[in-house]
């Protein structure tokens, strides 16, 4: 083979190979919120003495997450309002009603992710617009990303993320009882995601 053709091969090889720059970047996956490894809790002041305590029982979920392009998330979530829970029917029954979550005209609520930020290897924050009794407002979230791995039960792949805020009920139009009720609610939240085969 001469050395023209030879170029030719050469250049026509190269030509039909892609080139990749650096090393492979992984692709983002989408996880479902696994709900039995998950919770919402949060906490509001009772007149001053004690923080009453309650939790969503239904809620469901996805989040789109690359762990090294985290900036590129996605996330959207929702809860039930009628499964929101004090561990006290009589306070449950009145939440529900019109000076609260107004469960029968707004049955839900919903958080969208709407940017995604990384303080280090696992710290980090998700703004994002909380629709509660029908009002939108910009919420965000302190995240600790736990990690990411195959369950070893059943080789599944899961992410697991804790997130921490604080809001005001008032925002949303939920007055009532202020301020022997506190305005400052406490959210805790823990994610669990499967990702999707």
């Amino acid at each position: 083979m001469n050395r023209n053709l030879k170029t030719a091969v050469l250049a026509a090889a190269l030509a039909s190979t892609p080139i990749v720059l650096g090393a492979a970047r992984a692709q983002p996956i989408t996880f479902d919120i696994d709900p039995v490894h998950s919770g919402i809790v949060f906490f509001i002041n009772h007149l001053g003495f004690s923080n009453v305590i309650g939790v969503a029982k239904e809620f469901s979920g996805e989040f789109t997450f690359d762990k090294d392009a985290p900036e590129a998330s996605k996330l959207q979530a929702k809860v039930k309002v009628s499964s929101i829970s004090t561990n006290n029917a009589q306070r449950d029954g009145d939440i529900q009603g019109a000076d609260w979550f107004n469960a029968t005209e707004f049955p839900e609520i919903t958080f969208v992710g709407t940017k995604f930020t990384k303080s280090n290897d696992n710290k980090g924050s998700i703004t994002g617009d909380l629709t509660i009794a029908g009002v939108t407002k910009p919420v965000t979230l302190d995240v600790t990303f736990n990690g990411q791995g195959k369950n070893p039960w059943d080789g599944s792949l899961e992410a697991g993320f804790s997130a921490t805020t604080k809001l005001k009920r008032s925002d949303f139009g939920m007055t009532a009882n202020l301020p022997l009720i506190g305005d400052e609610v406490t959210l805790r939240i823990e994610t669990e995601g499967r990702g999707r085969s």
